[in-house]
């Protein structure tokens, strides 16, 4: 394992954690429906106002992709601390680096299916028609990069804290506000309801993402060995 390259020790990794998800279901039968069930109570906390609903689309579904991101982001890491994976990881070689791209590359995945499933679901809850696709795509994978990144760090940072369940979001939510003010804007922009540069909060979306990508680089292994 030690002699592994550093893609295929990732790889290893997002496809162990990509296993357990499937085995175990927990985001199809809990994430899912929590977000889901999420843009039904805004539809309703808005009496089903149209112009309202339509025009509030991105906040609304990006809150709900945050809300989800933080389950998904603890279920990664209580997987590993109930049975004992995280000290394996840690007596298995590999390169601290390639366990955080790992993680992060299986939350990323997640987080992707995610988006889509609520993009549907703001389409036919909200009526909204979805525009603007290239700008829609392009900002939705770099947010879910971001949060993958900045989730896959914090996650680390709690994992070993009795605390985390509550912990994690406190201090995870307010670092992705920047993901939710500029992804809000991005796809308003492509959706044609704000009058702003799209493309301008593209970069600074994927700006995020770089920082919290470089920060796990670096800072993923003193973390995995504290936690």
């Amino acid at each position: 394992m030690a002699d592994g390259t550093f893609v295929n020790d990732a790889a290893l990794v997002a496809a162990k954690d990509l296993r357990l998800e499937l085995r175990s279901r927990v985001a199809v039968s809990q994430v899912v429906p929590f977000a889901v069930l999420l843009l039904v109570i805004f539809g309703f906390a808005l009496d089903g106002d149209q112009t309202t609903l339509q025009r509030l689309t991105s906040g609304l579904y990006w809150v709900a992709v945050l809300f989800a991101a933080v389950l998904i982001v603890q279920r990664a890491f209580a997987v590993e601390s109930d049975d004992g994976v995280r000290d394996a990881l840690r007596l298995a070689g590999m390169r601290p680096a390639s366990v955080f791209v790992g993680k992060a590359g299986a939350i990323f995945v997640q987080l992707i299916v995610l988006e889509v499933l609520l993009g549907v679901g703001v389409a036919v809850f909200f009526g909204t028609t979805l525009t603007g696709w290239g700008l829609l795509i392009a900002s939705a994978v770099v947010a879910a990069a971001g949060i993958s990144a900045a989730g896959t760090l914090y996650g680390v940072l709690t994992a070993g804290l009795r605390v985390k369940e509550s912990l994690l979001p406190m201090l995870l939510l307010p670092v992705l506000a920047p993901v939710l003010i500029g992804a809000t804007r991005a796809m308003g922009a492509a959706l044609g309801d704000v009058a702003v540069d799209g493309w301008s909060w593209f970069n600074f979306l994927a700006i995020f993402a770089l920082i919290y990508v470089a920060l796990g680089l670096f800072a993923f292994g003193p973390l995995l060995e504290e936690s």
